[in-house]
C-alpha cells in the first residue's frame, strides 16, 4: 500500500509519486528532522513489541531509518499503527 504525500509546486498541489524504496535512498544518512523524530519515538512507544521487535531505536534517527520504521508498522502492526506509519511517512516526505 502506498501513500502519496501532497506538495505545491508554483500554487498548484501536486502528488509525491516516490516510491518508499526511493524516500529511503534520499533519506540515507540525513538525520531525520525533530517533527519526525518525534513520530519515530512515539511509533517504538506505543507499538515497538507489537510491531518493532526486531529493530533497535535509533538515537539520532535519519529520514530512511524512520520510513523503514513507517513500512514496520504498516507490515507488522495493526489498524491502531497504520495512522502512525501514515503520518511519519508524510512528515518524511516533506522533509525530503
Amino acid at each position: 500500500m502506498l501513500c502519496y504525500g501532497v506538495g505545491v509546486v508554483g500554487g498548484v498541489a501536486m502528488a509525491d509519486r516516490r516510491g518508499m524504496d526511493e524516500l529511503k535512498d534520499l533519506g540515507a544518512g540525513r538525520p531525520a528532522p525533530e517533527a519526525v523524530v518525534a513520530l519515530y519515538r512515539r511509533a517504538f512507544a506505543e507499538f515497538g513489541a507489537q510491531s518493532l521487535w526486531s529493530r533497535k531505536p535509533s538515537e539520532r534517527p535519519t529520514i530512511a531509518q524512520a520510513i523503514v520504521v513507517a513500512e514496520g508498522l504498516r507490515r507488522e502492526g495493526s489498524m491502531q499503527s497504520r495512522p502512525l506509519a501514515a503520518e511519519i511517512e508524510q512528515a518524511c516526505r516533506a522533509a525530503l
